[in-house]
């Protein structure tokens, strides 16, 4: 009777996970096996591990995987260290304005990345009237030239990650900020009768504690650096020249643009892929940790 209504409570969830999980994923599996493209007037054929042939050895792929590669390895570390700083400044017992500059760091993280693009747009403005143009001239005492940040093939993809960084760490330093309140004070306490430092104490309490916690954050970085595409599409959609294209964004352009349906079913897979293997590799290190 138990495991009856064990099943029952079950079922919706397990009902919803095929029909809204399994199913589209296997059907964009078999299109991903096939040529189709809609509007087209040649019969869908069957190309099987062809179509990944072509993904894998095509410049363009190639060179999104790169930008998604480069903006992990840039915003994971870097994101993660700013969200953890903040995170530990945050973590003051009697602080008043804690709460305060938690809103006001969390804040960006709210805005709809539309806005996020918009507000970045005027920041990036060309000329001597671009916002961060000023700000760099008046560092280096007006010896900066002014650049087209969105257009320069060496400044688009780090103009980008730049802004990913912004509206993406108060998530981070939320989510490291519940793990550090999860240890006991007991032990900062202890550490500090014993004549341990604040660097001490950070690093012989609060890293080991809060190790879980970074691996998932940076997991959940990295699965969203992987699936950039609103930045990219609002403001340089891929240029100049490919230099800002990603996997999403050749996704979204094969099936929308191209219609080329089972292109873009390959690489939802792909993607799918790409997200299994870190999801692996963050539970292999989570093992390693706790063990």
């Amino acid at each position: 009777m138990k495991n009856g209504s064990a099943w029952a409570m079950l079922a919706p969830a397990a009902i919803g996970l095929v029909l809204f999980v399994f199913l589209p994923f296997a059907a964009s599996l078999l299109l991903s096996l096939t040529d189709l493209s809609l509007g087209s007037p040649n019969p869908t054929r069957w190309v099987g591990a062809l179509q990944y042939r072509r993904l894998l050895t095509d410049p363009a792929i190639a060179r999104a995987l790169g930008n998604n590669l480069r903006f992990a390895l840039f915003i994971v570390p870097l994101q993660t260290g700013i969200a953890l700083a903040l995170a530990c400044l945050l973590h003051k017992p009697g602080w008043r304005l804690a709460g305060f500059y938690r809103g006001l760091f969390f804040a960006p993280v709210v805005f709809p990345m539309s806005l996020v693009a918009v507000i970045w747009r005027y920041l990036y403005a060309t000329g001597v009237s671009g916002p961060v143009n000023q700000l760099l001239a008046w560092i280096s005492l007006g010896t900066w030239q002014p650049r087209d940040f969105l257009h320069d093939p060496e400044l688009a993809l780090p103009s980008l990650m730049l802004l990913s960084l912004w509206q993406g760490v108060g998530l981070q330093m939320v989510i490291l900020l519940g793990g550090l309140q999860q240890i006991p004070g007991d032990l900062y306490e202890a550490a500090a009768l014993d004549g341990a430092g604040p660097l001490q104490r950070f690093r012989w309490i609060t890293l080991p504690l809060v190790r879980n916690t970074l691996v998932f954050t940076g997991l959940m970085t990295t699965i969203l650096a992987f699936r950039v595409f609103d930045q990219v599409q609002i403001l340089t959609h891929g240029g100049p020249a490919g230099a800002t294209s990603t996997l999403m964004f050749e996704l979204v352009r094969s099936a929308f643009e191209r219609l080329q349906m089972g292109r873009a079913c390959a690489l939802t897979v792909l993607f799918v892929g790409i997200v299994l293997l870190l999801t692996s590799l963050q539970r292999v290190i989570s093992g390693r940790l706790s063990g």
